[in-house]
């Protein structure tokens, strides 16, 4: 039986973010929902909801359409731990038509990444 707020994934999706995630030792497989908003100048506020896949307390592996490449820094809010992150985009990794984005986070390790439950 699937959740409401579950995310359905494809064969794709999870090679793709598995993929980048080798290129993180100590790289965990996690389910965070999150909205990831690319800040950019400008007015129009570019955002979308996905899962954080994969991570350790210093990064986030996901995947995503927004326009996201190196050094690119974007917001992570979750849901379930009302927390707002600020992070840079460290790598992406193209399978297909999926795009994985690694973020690291500014601050230093991010507490939500490796809470459980």
């Amino acid at each position: 039986m699937r959740h409401p707020n579950e995310v359905p994934f494809s064969t794709t999706e999870v090679a793709c973010t598995e993929q980048l995630a080798q290129f993180f030792p100590g790289a965990f497989a996690v389910q965070i929902p999150v909205e990831v908003t690319a800040l950019r100048g400008g007015s129009i506020k570019l955002r979308e909801a996905t899962v954080v896949e994969f991570g350790t307390a210093e990064h986030a592996i996901f995947i995503s359409t927004l326009p996201l490449e190196f050094d690119d820094r974007v917001r992570v809010e979750t849901a379930q731990k009302r927390s707002v992150t600020d992070a840079v985009v460290v790598a992406v990794q193209y399978l297909e038509t999926r795009k994985a984005v690694a973020i690291k986070f500014s601050r230093g390790p991010c507490r939500w990444m490796t809470e459980r439950g």
